[in-house]
């Protein structure tokens, strides 16, 4: 495993990125700060490119290649925003994007996807179907892969976020994050502890999907089987890269309940009337269920992204 990015490589994607990502709002809500008893500051990358924050760390990935590797193109596999972002941020280098995609796939992602200009493989809905399809498109372009979480140039992209929502309001005792594959959480915590070293960074993961949780605690990867959880953007294992950056910086992760993700996100909808998905409802869902101590504490909470299926919503 190659080193891991310090604060330095946030601040470089920053200048590589601030051309094409949006400098995404941060909005307050009075009624859920009553709800809550404290003030909380939403970080909206539902409102980034693609819709979530996944396009940070894709386009600082697709801008940080060489001439000579970005001929080649850029390749992933992903079935979600990862492959959205980085078909768009290729789009944008003017490079190949191949994108190996489960034919279970929903349509919508399809269509985004290949409405980018990605050249897309459908395999099998198996992680080994996933791998082995990949491995064949890069043998076949030489395309870099470019992997959803667990890269160096993506983890200083996500760590962007954080830095904004610390530069646009300053002090914070808590800033909380969402947790799947750990590339939005590695570079927050590292953002964080740097501008803000006293800082706590906590994480949420549905009590469905929580290796994260379970890792942490013992000190050592423990893969994710068999999750289940509404949130379908926090089903990956963490990356190593990730976990190695999350046992030194993060304070603390915590789990939460399916009802509690569903009143979180319907809360968020109804009192901010903005569309978030369900794994951006995690970091709330932890503060009404008492998992996290709010009181008198200025909170910040990265909302990850707003892209779901209207005809499947949980309320």
């Amino acid at each position: 495993m190659s080193f891991l990015p310090v604060y330095n490589d946030i601040y470089t994607a920053h200048q590589t990125i601030q051309k094409y990502a949006h400098r995404t709002p941060v909005l307050t809500s009075t009624s859920i700060n009553k709800i809550v008893g404290n003030s909380l500051f939403f970080k909206c990358e539902n409102f980034q490119k693609v819709g979530a924050f996944k396009f940070r760390g894709a386009c600082n990935a697709v801008f940080s290649l060489s001439e000579e590797d970005a001929k080649k193109g850029v390749a992933t596999h992903s079935s979600g925003n990862h492959a959205a972002a980085l078909a768009l941020a290729a789009k944008m280098r003017g490079i190949a994007a191949h994108i190996v995609m489960p034919r279970t796939s929903p349509e919508i992602k399809k269509k985004a996807v290949a409405g980018y200009g990605a050249h897309i493989t459908f395999c099998e809905p198996t992680l080994e179907a996933r791998e082995s399809t990949l491995a064949k498109v890069v043998e076949e372009t030489r395309a870099t892969e470019i992997h959803p979480y667990n890269n160096f140039h993506v983890i200083a992209g996500q760590g962007t976020a954080a830095k904004e929502l610390i530069e646009g309001k300053r002090k914070f005792d808590i800033i909380i994050a969402p947790v799947g594959g750990g590339g939005l959480l590695s570079g927050t915590a590292i953002s964080t502890k740097k501008l803000l070293p006293e800082c706590k960074v906590i994480a949420a993961e549905p009590a469905g999907a929580d290796d994260a949780f379970r890792s942490f605690r013992a000190g050592k990867l423990i893969p994710s089987v068999n999750p289940k959880t509404i949130a379908d953007g926090l089903l990956t294992s963490l990356g190593e890269r990730n976990f190695a950056i999350i046992s030194e910086k993060v304070d603390d992760i915590v789990t939460v309940s399916e009802e509690k993700i569903v009143e979180a996100m319907r809360l968020i909808w109804e009192r901010m009337k903005i569309i978030i998905e369900p794994s951006s409802a995690v970091p709330l869902a932890a503060i009404l269920e008492n998992k996290i101590n709010v009181q008198n504490k200025k909170v910040g909470i990265i909302l990850s992204g707003g892209n779901l299926d209207l005809g499947k919503l949980p309320f």
